[in-house]
């Protein structure tokens, strides 16, 4: 019996000229990293297995997080927007441990195409473990923004950190309109959130995590008002987040009085030289107070 002659194109698959170098094959990366993968069930059900037990401990073990205003957010149904201020890789899994589970195990995190996608490895890493996509930061891409819209419109809430990286002195940087952006498109309404401390546990550049105490602090959500514009909305995120980090440097009463009057602090600190920014950005920060224990029963105070 002879062999079974192969099907000719165009019926059988195309050949390859032998006198013709063959290019290599195209690897998909940054912005073009195909990550539908990792929210499959499978991947889905080991990445919550590895943040609920892994992370969460680890989490409060190095960054020791106190987490306020989660009751503004107990009737928001979802998907949301939640943009934060950005100081530290810490950022991101302080955050995603801090969601309530309902939002915990459904939330997509905006990544740095140029940083987070550039490596096959890594692609694969962040996607599975904190179910990253991939965004360009400089501005608001196609692609980008076609693929925030589809995970939105699915039901998925997203991470996005408006400053488009990590602060390089503490102060935060001015809010691109990316939250703002998606927020209008998609009719979602934005969370503001602002966490301290994480610079503290790994600042930009450093090569070891140091353990120190953390606040996250949640916001009302926001949408954008009649007429208001992309830029003007994310100015009011922008605002937003200031306010949050007066109420954790002050008190609730305080930070509301000044940011009706529009005189909370601004996010990106005073325009002075880099003694003065970082010794205000210490005097910023609001120690916690400690409890004092009861005396044992019997005995004077």
């Amino acid at each position: 019996m002879s062999p079974k002659r192969a099907l000719s194109f165009p019926i059988g698959p195309p050949t390859w000229p032998d006198s013709i170098e063959r290019p290599p094959l195209e690897r998909k990366l940054g912005v073009d990293y195909e990550t539908e993968w990792a929210r499959k069930y499978p991947a889905r059900l080991a990445r919550a297995m590895v943040l609920d037990n892994v992370g969460r401990p680890l989490i409060r073990a190095v960054a020791a997080p106190v987490i306020a205003g989660l009751d503004r957010i107990d009737s928001v149904p979802g998907p949301v927007v939640f943009a934060a201020n950005h100081a530290s890789h810490v950022d991101t899994p302080l955050l995603l441990t801090s969601l309530p589970e309902r939002f915990r195990h459904r939330t997509a995190v905006a990544a740095g195409a140029d940083y987070f996608f550039d490596k096959r490895w890594k692609a694969t890493f962040w996607a599975f473990l904190i179910n990253a996509f991939p965004i360009e930061r400089t501005r608001i891409s196609r692609r980008g923004a076609a693929l925030a819209g589809e995970l939105l419109e699915a039901g998925w809430s997203i991470i996005i950190f408006p400053e488009g990286g990590r602060s390089p002195d503490g102060w935060a940087q001015e809010h691109k309109p990316g939250a703002a952006f998606l927020a209008n498109r998609h009719r979602v309404p934005v969370v503001p959130v602002h966490l301290e401390g994480t610079r503290r546990v790994l600042r930009r550049g450093a090569k070891s995590i140091t353990p120190s105490s953390t606040t996250v602090t949640f916001g009302s959500p926001m949408r954008p008002d009649d007429g208001e514009d992309t830029r003007l909305f994310a100015a009011r995120i922008e605002r937003a987040v200031a306010a949050l980090a007066d109420e954790q440097a002050t008190d609730w009463w305080t930070a509301r009085l000044r940011a009706a009057s529009t005189g909370s602090p601004a996010l990106t600190g005073p325009a002075a030289g880099g003694w003065r920014r970082a010794w205000a950005l210490e005097e910023r920060r609001r120690p916690r107070r400690v409890e004092k224990p009861w005396p044992p029963v019997g005995r004077r105070p």
